[in-house]
């Protein structure tokens, strides 16, 4: 028969051509294409576990088929919280059940919230920001204005300038909306003491009507009110006529409303009258518009008056922008968004609505309810979605910020990466900075976990910044680790070539990605929720699993394939074969001592007895340190060495008896047997748990 070296090197030499014809198979690729039909429809584990073919080809993947008739633990793996180390899979000796529940969303998946935490950092952080740029903007404006205003020589010049035409506006209350450019420049060549002038004739002498009707409604005001608690009175005296009295007290409540009315009329009236005769009187400009030889536009006193003005016209803007009431509109803020359960309840509640504006630069006395209800609800991964209508930055920012569906109710964060997936790239990169410092002193190991963990927990702070793939490959540092991850040289990656593997359609098998012979990069594209132009999108599920966990499964159920029907006609290469897959999450002795295969790998390739499982486990360990680098298991073309070594090895071993009679590999794979002992697995689990 074929030698155990010659098949395994001739499948490693060849191995994205020998999964694609297990990928082709019939019986294989029916088991696929109806996982990929059904898995959609899976709403919970009592549905997945009651679909025969879903579940054992999940399980199958794994390595777990032989676990597939314990469904009452299956399901405990399935329901456990990755996150809480105490959980029922995270105190469980052997990896493969936290793979699998982790190629699940059955639990801990994303909760839908109006904000994650870090939208509402982000928020603050903007909001802070705006308010400090508006009143930087106002500082500019001023400082604009003390500079160019002693340039100006006519009234046409001022009101061309539209910078210091509408710092003027603003400082005399004028709103250019209601009053032509025109009619300001008249003004502005008025002499207020001058009764003849264009100011007096036209407003000045209005004054004294309006002064007498706004005397005139506040006196009816006071009337009507006398007379709406003369006719209540009334209401509790014996025979009191209550239907024509309750009409005659509408009627004045009525009356009420007209003179209140004419009071805000007339009162703005006077006011805009009063802001023109001011205005004429804090310029020089003559009647004809220009200025006499040798006069400036505004004498120093009038300047200064004006700034003043300006300052008191936007009170409001320097009042949000004060550190006591900026640090309580943000503990309103943080309070009401955990209420937030609608777009509805959010347009209904000022401390969030008022505050949310505020940050994106929005006046919510200027934008309507309905307009920011439809931005919310807009499809911001859509081009033709409402939002997009606005052309204003502004509302996209605003939408970005938010997490509601097209029926305003509440979705997950829009994120670069899922948590678990952010979780599972800094572990990743922990455990190899770990396992390459595996041969360091103690001291220099505890330093190199120390700096891997900061940078892993930078990594989890900064991805939530991270809003297209632009952003993601800008960020080289960020995109190093997490190619380390994935044990990936990050100095032989480009990225040129990065960028052409997140263009990739993942969904497309002849897409770059797809073709890459290392399918490491497919992988690290599809933990990422990008679209097909490049911004973070919210992707859909296919049932409890997101697109990385679906390819993840299908891969690892075509990879389970190839490794037993290679094992059907020589067990020694599927070994190999395990041990290549396995390699890279091998992080100590530990790890191959607690897997019967691993181990049998082990022993094989280095000629050491079956006997040396009957050793106390730490010797053991010890052994295993001594002929074997963990850190080597991260270098493919080392552990390729290797396992050409144990071929080779395999082959002496088994003479000509492999592959006649029941096959030893069996009991490897389905936890009985030879090899190690059960007391030596109860001793690992019990050192794993510590």
């Amino acid at each position: 028969m074929v030698s155990t070296y010659f098949s395994y090197s001739y499948i490693t030499r060849n191995l994205k051509q020998s999964l694609t014809r297990v990928e082709q198979q019939q019986d294989v690729a029916r088991e696929a294409a109806y996982y990929k039909a059904h898995i959609g429809k899976v709403k919970s584990v009592d549905d997945f576990m009651k679909d025969y073919r879903l579940y054992h080809y999940a399980t199958k993947a794994y390595g777990l088929e032989d676990m597939a008739y314990a469904k009452a633990f299956m399901k405990k793996v399935l329901e456990s919280d990755l996150s809480d180390a105490n959980s029922f899979v995270n105190k469980l000796v052997d990896k493969r059940y936290r793979e699998f529940a982790a190629a699940f969303s059955f639990n801990g998946s994303a909760t839908p919230v109006a904000q994650s935490e870090n939208q509402t950092d982000e928020m603050i952080g903007l909001y802070t920001a705006t308010r400090k740029s508006q009143v930087d903007a106002l500082t500019g404006d001023s400082n604009y204005y003390s500079a160019e205003i002693g340039n100006i020589s006519s009234a046409d010049q001022l009101l061309n300038n539209d910078r210091l035409r509408n710092y003027v506006y603003s400082a005399y209350g004028i709103d250019q909306t209601k009053w032509s450019r025109d009619t300001i420049s008249q003004v502005l060549r008025s002499d207020p003491s001058d009764p003849n002038s264009y100011v007096n004739t036209t407003f000045a002498s209005q004054l004294s009507g309006l002064n007498a009707d706004l005397a005139q409604a506040r006196s009816d005001v006071t009337a009507a009110n006398s007379r709406i608690a003369d006719y209540t009175t009334q209401l509790s005296q014996p025979g009191a006529n209550v239907t024509q009295l309750n009409v005659q007290i509408l009627v004045e409540k009525h009356h009420l409303e007209s003179y209140a009315s004419s009071i805000s009329s007339l009162s703005d009236q006077i006011g805009t009258i009063g802001g023109f005769v001011d205005l004429a009187g804090a310029f020089e400009f003559s009647p004809d518009g220009s200025l006499p030889s040798g006069v400036s536009a505004q004498t120093a006193a009038n300047v200064t008056i004006t700034k003043q003005r300006f300052d008191d016209s936007k009170s409001a803007v320097y009042s949000a922008a004060s550190p006591l009431n900026e640090a309580f509109a943000i503990r309103q803020f943080r309070t009401a968004i955990l209420k937030i359960n609608s777009v509805q309840a959010f347009v209904s509640t000022p401390g969030v609505y008022d505050f949310a504006l505020g940050a994106v630069g929005l006046d919510p006395a200027n934008v309507s309810p309905a307009t920011v209800k439809a931005v919310l609800e807009s499809d911001i991964n859509d081009p033709k979605s409402y939002v997009y209508t606005l052309k204003d930055n502004r509302y996209l920012e605003l939408a970005r910020a938010f997490n509601f569906d097209a029926k305003g109710n509440l979705t997950t964060p829009l994120v670069a990466q899922d948590s678990a997936e952010v979780l599972q790239i800094a572990k990743d990169y922990v455990i190899g900075a770990v396992k390459s410092a595996s041969t360091a002193t103690p001291q220099q190991q505890a330093a190199v976990r120390a700096q891997a963990t900061k940078d892993a927990s930078e990594y989890q702070q900064a991805i939530a910044g991270i809003d297209s793939v632009s952003d993601l490959l800008a960020n080289r540092p960020m995109v190093d680790l997490i190619l380390l991850a994935k044990g990936l040289d990050p100095k032989k990656v480009s990225t040129d070539f990065l960028k052409k593997i997140f263009a990739s359609d993942l969904n497309d098998p002849k897409s770059f990605a797809n073709t890459e012979s290392d399918p490491r990069f497919a992988e690290i594209a599809a933990s990422f929720n990008f679209d097909s132009q490049g911004n973070v999108a919210r992707l859909p599920m296919m049932g409890p699993q997101k697109r990385d966990q679906f390819r993840e499964t299908q891969a690892n159920y075509v990879e389970q394939s190839l490794e037993q029907q290679q094992g059907d006609a020589n067990p020694g290469v599927r070994l190999a074969l395990y041990f290549q897959r396995k390699a890279g999450d091998i992080t100590s002795a530990y790890d191959i001592l607690a897997d019967k295969a691993l181990s049998e790998v082990f022993r094989t390739t280095f000629d050491l007895p079956d006997s040396m499982a009957a050793m106390p486990i730490d010797q053991q360990a010890k052994f295993v340190d001594r002929f074997m680098k963990i850190k080597d298991l991260s270098d493919p073309a080392k552990v390729t060495k290797l396992l050409n070594r144990f071929s080779a090895m395999y082959d002496i071993r088994n003479s000509q008896s492999t592959g006649q009679g029941q096959s030893p590999l069996l009991n490897l794979f389905q936890g009985s047997g030879s090899g190690i002992s059960d007391s030596t697995y109860l001793a690992i689990a019990k050192l794993r748990t510590h």
